[in-house]
């Protein structure tokens, strides 16, 4: 008879943005948490942890058999390198369990400090394949979690093809835009989604603008605002393609919020692995809606389905839907309930700006029914769930006078289930830890208690006398069991108990009692012992640092001129790039069919002039054939966006450069792109001009290239809204291709339009209306010995790109200086230009 398949559980990761939701998730069955300290986390805002605390939170965690892993997945700087070493130190000697990493050049840092220390490569490292769990495997780190992107089905190819554990999110807020690839904030505010501080510019409104027109959407504003990701009744597919891990996110979220999502996913995984039914109940999904949500949604989890993925009509936490306004009578508001109302509970009106009505919301003060009050006297509030209700509110809390017919109303608070949810971690110890615990009582030998936890502690105390025979009383098993149990308010619960009893002993009460604390004390204590770890003697950075100037004097020559590199997406520009004398191109095609004809033209009208095609940012499974068909193009080379392209190239040797989108903002990450064979690593757009003259300081000269001239891309998005909106297709090959042929830009609330476009993955990029460029800080950049410097274009004419090369071409020169170059760059786009980061202070 064949034994059934045994299913290995995934491990249930939580969040915790403060110490109280970190009990929050322990409490309610978290087998790991993930938490950030204050700075180097991509969660700013939250509380987060001090240093000087890993030592006892890790002991807290691990007394309750729980796993803490630091979040390090922000870029670091070159000036930051040093404290962040230190940290990582710090972490390892703590005794956390893994670091979770964006940065590359971070991950071989500590793998530098300590090679038992687990790393986890972060969403934020955009892993959407199998080669970039790869990359991840030869960084040192033992787990990849996957970019939020990936279908079900994506997901199984990947993990039939890595070595690595994976792990995926399935609770909480998506991000419009690829984990590690969104630069809207920075591009827009100064604020880096890659250094913690999203700024949110996906919930803000936006039209959509068609060939100079505005489309008429009707409610369909938020237009890059997802609704939040629930995927509690896929926890079974999950489980059986063997996913290591199920993340739920929230750092920024309440202690109740973590306590009732992480109490229903606990749920959900083990009755998957019992092969159990579901138990998440209609109002268990009520209550996880209440905690926080946008509406809830599969995500990418079935596919790419652009209808489903954005509402469009809200952006803000909205709750249950509650119903509609269908009267006013006289101080009450009458809704036709969808769901579950009683006194105290907080609702919102939505508002319509067009119509001028405001958004208002406030607490129920009572419910009236078809047959009046439906308060009563029982202990619980009563709650009226369907058919026609009256709702009346406190004095001058909601303006019923701009209330009108129609208005959607949501329920986004109920104070019963916050008590409820507060109840499962407050007050004394809910999840307790089985303790097996023997017992040796002989007489003339000390009383000996020995313990072992169900989370590896061992511990063994004894008496400082030894026992004296019994006159009348003489110890029994079942006495010393019922006083050894005697464990409330300790995290422990007994397991197991043997009694070994020779020669009739007397064991007081008393005796017992105190060593049964000592028992639990030395239990406790073990805990803040970490297991010993490896870890550097001496600091690792100097030695990393020196190790990219092999080869290489510090004295290195710089290059004798810096020269200008465009990155050209039409045959016009390539065309216009070729006559202006520039000695390098990049091609970045959406119709990657018309890459061939430029690199003939470029080859027909310049022979020294190199061309590189660019990759995708991003490769799913099944997308490497791209790579074989760029490089079969006959350019000198590729431009590379994500790990495989750059596993391709480092394979085969194939000449390439590595782009912004590989994130490389500190010289640890560019030796590591060095050393797979980049001939050239294209700057982090993170870096401010101060970074960035440190980073080519500690690099040899002509190793990074900077991009002096675009139009930053801000949002790079699976989800594609020219189907969304401009389409009655739902994916790719339903579409009809509408960005092929239409000229879309989303305008936002200062009237600045954004141009969007799909790449050959049908992904869009958002880019900003306004060009940035590093006019004033050119002459710095020179003098650091930066030898190529590009400039990108995007819906530049020929006359355009001829300017703003003559303009750049005479700063290089120095014919032209910063100011006269940053007014006469000005006059090239409606909108002028920007300092962004570059800005020279």
């Amino acid at each position: 008879m064949t034994q059934p398949k045994l299913i290995e559980p995934p491990e249930l990761l939580a969040p915790a943005g403060d110490e109280t939701c970190m009990i929050a998730a322990v409490e309610n069955g978290a087998d790991a948490i993930y938490f950030g300290l204050k700075g180097h986390n991509a969660r700013a805002r939250a509380a987060n942890f001090a240093v000087e605390d890993l030592t006892r939170i890790m002991a807290t965690l691990h007394r309750r058999g729980v796993k803490g892993y630091v979040t390090l997945n922000t870029l670091i700087f070159p000036s930051e390198l040093e404290q962040v070493e230190t940290i990582v130190r710090d972490a390892v000697e703590a005794g956390v369990d893994a670091l979770i990493v964006q940065d590359i050049g971070l991950a071989r840092l500590i793998r530098a400090v300590s090679p038992d220390i687990e790393i986890h490569a972060s969403t934020q490292m955009s892993v959407t394949s199998a080669e970039g769990v790869r990359l991840a495997k030869e960084l040192g780190c033992s787990r990849v979690i996957l970019a939020r992107e990936l279908s079900l089905r994506e997901i199984a190819k990947i993990k039939e093809k890595s070595e690595l554990p994976v792990e995926v999110f399935v609770h909480g807020a998506l991000c419009v835009a690829y984990s590690g690839q969104c630069l809207t904030s920075e591009a827009l505010g100064g604020r880096s989604a890659n250094r913690g501080e999203c700024a949110q510019a996906c919930r803000m409104p936006y039209d959509v603008v068609r060939d100079g027109e505005i489309v008429d959407l009707g409610d369909m504003k938020y237009l890059l605002s997802p609704q939040d990701l629930a995927a509690f009744d896929l926890v079974p597919q999950l489980v059986e393609i063997g996913v290591a891990s199920l993340k739920i996110e929230g750092r920024l979220k309440s202690p109740e919020y973590v306590a009732n999502i992480t109490k229903e996913y606990r749920l959900a995984i083990d009755a998957a692995v019992e092969g159990m039914p579901s138990p998440i109940s209609e109002k268990s999904v009520h209550d996880m809606q209440m905690s926080f949500s946008r509406g809830f949604s599969h995500g990418f989890f079935d596919g790419d389905n652009h209808k489903i993925l954005v509402r469009g009509d809200y952006a803000k936490k909205r709750g249950v839907f509650l119903g509609r306004v269908t009267a006013i009578r006289g101080d009450r508001v009458r809704i036709d309930l969808a769901a579950p109302i009683k006194a105290g509970d907080g609702v919102v009106f939505d508002g319509d700006e067009r119509e001028d009505v405001p958004e208002q919301g406030g607490r129920v003060y009572e419910v009236f029914g078809a047959r009046g009050n439906v308060q009563n006297n029982t202990q619980e509030t009563p709650t009226l769930s369907a058919g026609p209700a009256d709702l009346s509110f406190g004095r001058r809390d909601i303006d019923l006078r701009r209330i009108q017919v129609g208005q959607r109303v949501w329920k986004t608070d109920d104070p019963e289930l916050s008590k409820r949810l507060r109840a499962s971690f407050e007050g004394a110890p809910h999840r307790l830890t089985d303790l097996d615990v023997s017992i040796f009582a002989k007489v003339g030998e000390p009383l000996v208690l020995e313990g072992r936890t169900a989370t590896g502690f061992s511990a063994r105390v004894q008496s400082e006398r030894p026992l004296e025979r019994a006159e009348r009383l003489a110890a029994n098993e079942q006495e010393l069991r019922a006083q050894v149990d005697r464990l409330g308010g300790t995290i422990y619960r007994l397991r197991e108990f043997v009694g070994i009893i020779e020669g009739e002993p007397l064991v007081p009460k008393s005796l017992l009692n105190g060593l049964r604390r000592e028992l639990v004390g030395r239990l406790d204590e073990l805990a803040f012992i970490p297991k010993p770890r490896a870890i550097a003697e001496d600091r690792v950075l100097p030695i990393l640092r020196g190790s990219l100037w092999e080869g290489h004097s510090q004295n290195s020559a710089k290059p004798s001129s810096a020269e200008l590199a465009t990155l050209c997406r039409t045959i016009d520009q390539v065309e216009a790039s070729v006559r202006a004398g520039v000695s390098m191109i990049y091609l970045d095609f959406q119709d990657i069919k018309r890459l061939k004809d430029a690199i003939d033209l470029a080859r027909g009208l310049g022979e020294k002039v190199q061309v590189f095609a660019a990759t995708p940012r991003i490769q799913k499974p099944g997308e490497s054939p791209i790579f074989r068909h760029l490089a079969r193009l006959g350019a000198d080379g590729l431009l590379v966006r994500n790990a495989g392209g750059l596993l391709f190239c480092a394979d085969r040797g194939v000449k390439f450069v590595a782009d912004f989108s590989l994130n490389a903002s500190n010289e640890l990450s560019v030796e590591l792109l060095r050393g797979r064979g980049a001939i050239r690593v294209t700057a982090s757009y993170d870096l401010s001009a101060e970074q960035l003259d440190d980073l080519q300081r500690g690099c040899p000269p002509g190793v990074v290239e900077v991009v002096i001239h675009q139009q930053m891309p801000m949002f790079h998005m699976e989800h594609c809204v020219f189907c969304a909106v401009l389409s009655p297709g739902t994916d790719k090959t339903n579409c009809g291709r509408p960005c092929d042929v239409l000229d879309v830009r989303l305008r936002d609330r200062v009237g600045m339009e954004h141009p969007l476009k799909a790449d050959v993955g049908c992904r869009n990029t958002l880019f900003n209306a306004v060009p940035q460029t590093a006019a004033e800080y050119l002459p710095r950049l020179i003098a650091r010995g930066a030898s190529v410097l590009r400039v990108e274009f995007l819906d530049d004419s020929s006359a355009d790109v001829t300017r703003i090369l003559k303009i750049y071409g005479d700063a290089i020169q120095g014919k032209r200086d910063a100011r006269s170059l940053w007014k006469d760059l000005k006059a090239t786009n409606r909108y002028g230009v920007t300092r962004g980061q570059l800005a020279v202070l």
